[in-house]
């Protein structure tokens, strides 16, 4: 039996990866559950886990996925399934332009090499790979030294993490929220601090799609 809060997040779970593929990042799940801090999510999504009815993907951030909802042991009909790996010489070269800062912004987009991922990671559209400097990300997973594949796109919505260009000249990996004419791109790392631009002085660059971690 779940309790109520248990039962709510499962349901906005299910329901924003039904509409977007993406999991909901840990702001947005406080945020629709009325939670006053993110670690009220944490002991709900860990005992959602325990019940079998979610489980985290590893090494791939806001990567959550919908085993079973109450109703049913059955698992959900439209939740998206676990990428498998594909085979090892079935890869796409993408280009790879340099470091994105997750802290501080950083030169943009410099450098354009190539940059072998598994094709069954990448979705629909043109993607590009960027290597991950700094830990104002590290509470959504994203660590120092990741790449994040980043899917071109020049809109985004509330709660999507983003490259973000300011002023034509620095880009940084941030999660994405619009206050009115102005732009704020908040980290996951308490230790920082949201940044907030007109919206004139920033252009989104792509919407990350996935994640590659090397040990």
């Amino acid at each position: 039996m779940l309790t109520a809060k248990q039962h709510e997040l499962l349901r906005f779970i299910n329901t924003r990866l039904n509409d977007s593929g993406v999991s909901p990042s840990f702001d947005e799940m406080r945020e629709a559950l009325d939670l006053k801090s993110k670690s009220g999510v944490h002991r709900l999504i860990s005992a959602l886990e325990e019940r079998g009815f979610i489980r985290r993907l590893p090494n791939r951030a806001r990567a959550l996925e919908v085993l079973k909802l109450p109703e049913s042991s059955a698992p959900a009909a439209a939740a998206p399934r676990p990428v498998v790996p594909a085979a090892a010489n079935d890869t796409i070269e993408i280009p790879l332009h340099g470091r994105i800062a997750a802290g501080t912004p950083i030169e943009a987009l410099q450098g354009t090499e190539g940059f072998a991922v598994p094709a069954a990671l990448l979705g629909p559209g043109e993607h590009y790979a960027l290597e991950v400097s700094g830990d104002s990300m590290i509470e959504e997973g994203i660590l120092d030294g990741d790449f994040a594949l980043i899917r071109k796109a020049d809109t985004a919505r509330d709660g999507e993490i983003v490259v973000a260009l300011i002023d034509n000249e620095e880009a940084t990996l941030k999660t994405y929220r619009r206050e009115g004419q102005t732009i704020r791109l908040d980290p996951a790392n308490a230790r920082y601090e949201p940044q907030r631009y007109n919206e004139s002085r920033v252009s989104i660059q792509g919407r990350l799609a996935g994640l590659i971690r090397r040990y």
